[in-house]
Formats: C-alpha cells, structure tokens, sequence
C-alpha cells in the first residue's frame, strides 16, 4: 500500500491534469511557507486560485471536500496572502478544493471559502 505522502503527491498530479484540461493555467505547486502550504496556484478565466487538493480512500466525517476546516483555511489565507506580496496579480482571488475519492472521481468546489 502506498504512504499517505506517495497519495497525495498522486492527488495532487490528478488534480493538475484535471484542472488543466479544464482550461486552468498553472503557476505553481506546492508553495510553502513555515505555517502553511497551497496545492496548486494558478488562473482559471479571470481569478488567480489558490487550490487545495484533498484526497480520501474513504466517505468517513463528510469526505475529502468536507476536510478543509477552519483552520486550514486560515492557513491557506495567510499563505495566499505572503504570495501575493511577492507575485501581485490584477486578479480576484478564490479558494477552490478539489477532492479526490479513492475510485479517482475529482470534484472541483469553486470559491469553497472565502478570506473574510
């Protein structure tokens, strides 16, 4: 059986192809910071995305799409925020998960949380 890291790594491959041939432009994974990480950055039409990939073999506590709590969230904003000083872009800005279950089915929830 693969390591968590070795799925998620995977995951995260996935979910690059499939955004990607959804007309998603990358511009980076995996940017990391001392108190967080964001997945995948990149423009979909007119908004930079900051995306978390999120993948479970199982449904357990709500599934993948439901594991983003408050705090991770949180994470991800300040996160955001630090690569937006250092790449400004005249763009609106939105959270997405995308959540991968164990037959590879991938779901896309657009503007998942906001950072107010």
């Amino acid at each position: 059986m693969a390591s968590r890291q070795t799925l998620g790594q995977l995951a995260e491959t996935w979910a690059c192809d499939y955004l990607q041939a959804q007309g998603f432009k990358l511009y980076t994974r995996n940017y990391r910071l001392r108190g967080g990480e964001i997945d995948l950055i990149g423009q979909d039409g007119e908004h930079l995305v900051f995306a978390e990939v999120r993948y479970r073999s199982r449904e357990d506590f709500g599934g993948a799409l439901y594991s983003v709590d408050l705090r991770k969230q949180q994470k991800i904003i300040r996160t955001a925020q630090h690569y937006l000083l250092l790449h400004p872009y005249d763009l609106a800005c939105r959270f997405d998960v995308i959540a991968i279950n164990a037959q590879q089915q991938i779901t896309w929830l657009k503007n998942a949380f906001d950072a107010s």
